[in-house]
């Protein structure tokens, strides 16, 4: 119910503000000929669905991301998800003169699924398998070199850095419908695996002993999780831009309603991430009409107490 009441709120508010019987009607027989139906149908609908989608995404990795490295800090950029898509952007505005979302979105895709692949092979070699520390490790690294990369870029293209600044603040404005059919079918089968790991996910909380016994396998486990992550973060991030906080806040709010259950902290954090989102869009177009302030920085004000809150009053469920 909330999260519909967020959604209706997305494509109700904003500089023109619009009844919401008003917005019931352009969606259910609207002529996107009209000022209502262009400004419903066109722009905030394409927007509302990107944000459900997104916010859906992070929330799934986010939670995933801290179940397989055991870390509650961990967010969906620790394996480097977002510095190989913000590498790749830059790469194709710098070298390729891409400038438009629906350019960077194969970029971001490309990007993310290559920085993740180098990671599963750097935290994998040697005999033993692919660990939570290794991972770890090996993402916060290749995060570190990509990142230098994307400021060295910037630095020396100014171009760039004007075209990139603004898809890296994270923002769900201005993207066209066309963003979320390409990143659509990425982010589905993204979410079905996440949402398949979850009796997997409970057994390797036990240990890796006690996930054999229980016929698991950590190693596949972790395989199918990063490509999981890959898939939703890559996604996620073509279609909006890096957005923080979603990922590492909310699997928090989750577990402290549903306890450590995957079974129940997947789904929910797939459910309450698309409303700490669009909400934090449609405050951002509150605060600032007849402008907006871009979601990715409303998401921190708004995340960092959230996180801060749960971690003084200790309700967060243990990993």
């Amino acid at each position: 119910m909330v999260l519909l009441l967020i959604a209706l709120a997305s494509l109700a508010v904003g500089t023109k503000g619009i009844p919401l019987g008003a917005v019931l009607d352009q969606l259910l027989r609207g002529d996107a000929t009209t000022d209502d139906g262009i400004v419903v149908r066109t722009l905030r609908l394409p927007r509302t669905l990107i944000g459900l989608s997104v916010g859906a995404a992070l929330g799934l990795a986010g939670a995933l991301m801290q179940a397989l490295t055991r870390n509650p800090l961990a967010d969906p950029g620790i394996l480097g998800v977002n510095a190989g898509a913000s590498a790749a952007v830059v790469a194709g505005i710098v070298m390729l003169g891409v400038t438009s979302p629906s350019g960077y979105v194969w970029l971001a895709l490309t990007g993310a699924g290559a920085a993740s692949v180098v990671v599963y092979l750097l935290g994998s070699r040697g005999r033993s398998a692919a660990t939570p520390v290794r991972l770890a490790l090996a993402g916060a690294a290749i995060t570190a070199a990509l990142t230098a990369f994307v400021y060295g870029l910037v630095l020396l293209h100014r171009s760039a850095f004007d075209s990139y600044r603004f898809w890296a603040v994270g923002a769900l404005a201005g993207r066209p419908m066309s963003v979320l059919i390409q990143t659509a079918p990425f982010l589905l089968v993204g979410a079905i695996l996440a949402l398949a790991l979850a009796r997997p996910l409970n057994a390797l909380a036990l240990g890796e002993d006690t996930s054999h016994a229980l016929g698991a396998h950590p190693a596949r486990t972790r395989a199918v999780g990063v490509v999981a992550i890959t898939l939703l973060c890559g996604g996620a991030v073509a279609a909006a831009g890096p957005i923080g906080f979603v990922g590492l806040t909310v699997p928090h709010v989750a577990r402290a309603i549903t306890g450590p259950d995957q079974r129940w902290v997947l789904p929910y954090s797939m459910l309450l991430a698309p409303i700490l989102l669009l909400g934090s869009d449609v405050l951002g177009r509150i605060l600032a009409r007849p402008g907006e302030i871009e979601v990715g920085i409303v998401t921190a004000f708004v995340g960092a107490p959230v996180f801060i809150w749960i971690a003084r009053r200790g309700r967060s469920a243990h990993l």
